[in-house]
């Protein structure tokens, strides 16, 4: 039977003993690095931080009644994974990314699309996830996100 998750509180009771400790403090990095205007909450059955429909009252567009996704942050059985919207939406953060990580971590890269999997807790790049962190405000996030996702408004021919 599956774990219900509806708040911080109750996803972070099922972290693995064994990812409790660098899961919480990725978590930290996070909520004191993050600009100001997203917030904390379960999205996706993660840990997420969003933009709330009162800062961006369309929401997501898969979902409307859900808030903007940006970052999500999962411990699951055998890595941490962070999922961040940005390096998936613009290139030039991706290639950031991907040029700076080699610098900041001995592990080879691991990721997909948006998501950075972190298999050894001792090798995760603090220091870089919270310049990546601090790189995209909530406006920046809401430009991007309507450039590269919402669908375009169709006009109406004469």
């Amino acid at each position: 039977m599956a774990l219900k998750i509806e708040t911080v509180t109750d996803y972070l009771k099922q972290v693995e003993p064994t990812h409790q400790l660098a899961f919480t403090q990725l978590r930290e990095l996070i909520k004191s690095n993050i600009p100001k205007g997203f917030e904390e909450a379960i999205s996706y059955g993660m840990i997420g931080y969003v933009v709330p429909h009162t800062l961006y009252a369309p929401g997501y567009h898969c979902n409307p009644s859900l808030p903007l996704p940006f970052i999500s942050i999962a411990a699951q059985k055998n890595f941490i994974a962070l999922y961040h919207m940005g390096i998936y939406a613009q290139p030039h953060l991706l290639k950031w990314f991907e040029d700076e990580y080699p610098k900041h971590s001995p592990s080879k890269l691991d990721m997909g699309k948006s998501c950075i999997r972190f298999k050894k807790n001792d090798t995760i790049p603090f220091d870089l996830i919270k310049t990546l962190i601090q790189k995209m405000t909530v406006n920046d996030w809401i430009d991007v996100y309507e450039q590269a996702f919402k669908p375009p408004i169709k006009s109406k021919k004469k």
